[in-house]
């Protein structure tokens, strides 16, 4: 896998500058769902979903979104197992992952989305959304949670720094 693509968010931190927006794709079989961040990653927000086509045709939709926002990372969601362990769709959303690297060239974070799908459901059916508005929403709904979530561990603190005199 390529340098630029991680599972680990202090390398995908490191290699981020200091600020700009990142992109959150929750990558559907048939759909795109995308989010958005503030270029001080603080909120996360749904932007589209896009239908899923050719790659050469949905590269050339991300790059055009990545280059008006001004986004310098990407956060695809990962589909693990529940018990943890990596089926077809995970071996799928590597691939793609390394073919938007080649591609695009930006730090890209594979987040862990467990539960995003079931969590973005959820928040929906509280909100009384109509089954038929769900699904025009739920792709880009469980995209920001994804995001959002990658965001927060983004700015939270490592657990082991050292202070200026050494100490922990």
């Amino acid at each position: 896998m390529s340098e630029r693509i991680t599972t680990e968010a202090d390398e995908f931190r490191a290699s981020l500058p200091v600020s700009g927006a990142l992109l959150g794709i929750d990558l559907g079989t048939k759909t795109l769902g995308l989010a958005l961040t503030d270029p001080a990653r603080s909120v996360a927000t749904p932007h589209d979903v896009y239908a899923r086509g050719k790659f050469k045709t949905d590269s050339a939709r991300l790059a055009e979104l990545i280059a008006s926002r001004g986004v310098v990372g990407i956060v695809i969601g990962l589909p693990v197992n529940m018990d943890g362990s990596s089926g077809p769709r995970v071996q799928a959303t590597r691939a793609y992952a390394r073919n938007l690297d080649e591609k695009l060239g930006l730090p890209i974070l594979l987040w862990d989305e467990r539960l995003s799908t079931v969590a973005a459901e959820r928040t929906l059916i509280e909100a009384d959304t109509s089954r038929a508005k769900r699904r025009d929403v739920i792709d880009k709904l469980a995209a920001t949670l994804i995001l959002q979530t990658a965001a927060d561990r983004l700015r939270a603190t490592p657990a082991f720094e050292r202070t200026e005199d050494g100490d922990a």
